[in-house]
């Protein structure tokens, strides 16, 4: 099982982002508080759980979280700041809808400072800390979710099932019909 948090402070929230590699749609960034007492044997990187996984477990980690925040930011944004800048700036959005934050665990190496509140970026920290794990979970549910929505206007793209990566089928779309206000035309291309 992985340990609650970072610090021992109380308030300690975990942020995690989703969406970084894509090719379409926002990146989305969540931040959650756990109680200290909270557990749960299943809960882990979003990215080691199935679709099936991740959905049983938001509604928990929501119930449960002292508090959350979720926040995207968008293509268009995304090409003005870059993809770097979008994610902590998301990082920031979710961290700015809690409440009573003493301490923040950021996954990965890159952050920058948060109205003075301590931080420490953790490599892997989605796999090492609970509360990491649960915001890697909501931004990758909320994502989701948005994605499947933006589906419904150009499902060419097949964005329910890629949900904006770079799969081949997608790059194909791109090819065959352009891109959509969803795109980050910022990014290159890659052939087929």
């Amino acid at each position: 099982m992985l340990d609650l948090k970072v610090s021992n402070l109380e308030f300690e929230c975990g942020t995690d982002e989703a969406g970084r590699g894509c090719l379409a749609g926002p990146v989305t960034a969540a931040a959650v508080i756990l109680p200290l007492d909270f557990s749960n044997s299943i809960l882990n990187d979003s990215k080691q759980l199935s679709h099936t996984k991740r959905n049983l477990l938001k509604p928990i980690i929501e119930a449960e979280a002292v508090s959350y925040g979720v926040a995207h930011i968008f293509p268009k944004e995304i090409d003005e700041i870059n993809i770097l800048n979008a994610s902590i700036l998301a990082m920031h959005h979710s961290i700015s809808k809690l409440e009573n934050v003493d301490f923040i665990s950021v996954d990965g190496n890159k952050f920058k400072p948060f109205k003075k509140i301590p931080h420490q970026t953790v490599i892997k920290g989605d796999g090492k800390y609970q509360n990491i794990a649960a915001a890697s979970v909501l931004a990758k549910t909320y994502r989701d979710a948005y994605m499947d929505k933006i589906h419904e206007e150009f499902p060419m793209y097949n964005w329910k099932q890629n949900k904006g990566y770079p799969t081949k089928e997608h790059r194909a779309a791109i090819h065959k019909y352009g891109t959509t206000k969803y795109h980050r035309l910022s990014f290159r291309l890659l052939p087929e």
